[in-house]
Parts: C-alpha cells; sequence; structure tokens
C-alpha cells in the first residue's frame, strides 16, 4: 500500500502534512515544514516547524506530529507510514535529529518526501543505517 508514492493511501496523509505546513512559525528561515505520521490504528497526526530566536531550540515538523502522537498514545513499533512536505524546489528528508527520533517508533518506515513538484519515496531504515537505538542498551 505504502510502497508506491503515488497511492492513493498517500493522500490523507499528504493533505494533513499541507494542512500542518501552512501553520508553521519560520518568521527567520521562511522555510515552513509540514509533517504527517500515520499509526497502526490508522490515526494521523501532523505537525509544522516551529522556529524561534536561538535557533538550536527550534522544534521540526517532524518532531512536532510524533510529539503530538506520543502524547495521544504512540508506543514504538505504532508508526506506519511518514511524509515530509515543503515548498521548495529540491524534496527535503527529515534532519538527522528527526531520523532519530522515528527511529525509535518504527524501523521500517516509509517516508514520503513531496513538494509541488513531485514525490519521492525513501525508507527511514535507508535515510538512518546503522541506527542506534534502545536494542544498544540491553
Amino acid at each position: 500500500m505504502f510502497d508506491d508514492p503515488q497511492s492513493p493511501a498517500w493522500t490523507p496523509l499528504l493533505e494533513a502534512a499541507w494542512t500542518a505546513r501552512s501553520h508553521a512559525h519560520a518568521p527567520y528561515s521562511h522555510f515552513q515544514v509540514g509533517a504527517a505520521l500515520l499509526t497502526a490504528e490508522g490515526a494521523v497526526f501532523g505537525g509544522c516547524n516551529v522556529e524561534n530566536a536561538a535557533y538550536p531550540v527550534c522544534l521540526c515538523a517532524e518532531r512536532g506530529a510524533l510529539s503530538a502522537a506520543v502524547a495521544a498514545g504512540l508506543r514504538p513499533g505504532g508508526l506506519v507510514a511518514a511524509v515530509v512536505v515543503t515548498d521548495v524546489a529540491e524534496l527535503t528528508p527529515p534532519c538527522g535529529a528527526c531520523r532519530q527520533a522515528l527511529i525509535e517508533f518504527a524501523g521500517e518506515l516509509p517516508v514520503l518526501l513531496a513538494n509541488h513538484h513531485g514525490r519521492q519515496l525513501h525508507r527511514l531504515e535507508n535515510l538512518l543505517p546503522h541506527s542506534f537505538t534502545g536494542s544498544h542498551f540491553q
């Protein structure tokens, strides 16, 4: 279902990500990002980036969506798919911090990157190979 970037299964996630992006707070970079996550229960959570003058403490869209999902009860292994949208020409993958945060909740996660020009499908395990997870503590 999520192996084809053109599949209609992506539509609710894309809509949620674009809606979330419209609420982004990016007064400094003007780089607005939206993200959406689908849980195994079928819930969709959107998130947008939230900047402030102290850049290192900004919140990315992906981690914003993840925080909302966790607050609603998401547990490790509960993510099914993710979408990241921007309106710039080059498709934009999650940053390293977001990749690390997402890997805690789904090792094998399809991640669709989209803009107004196209889509590209990736797998989280390929975006963050040899990831560091809780299994390293055992």
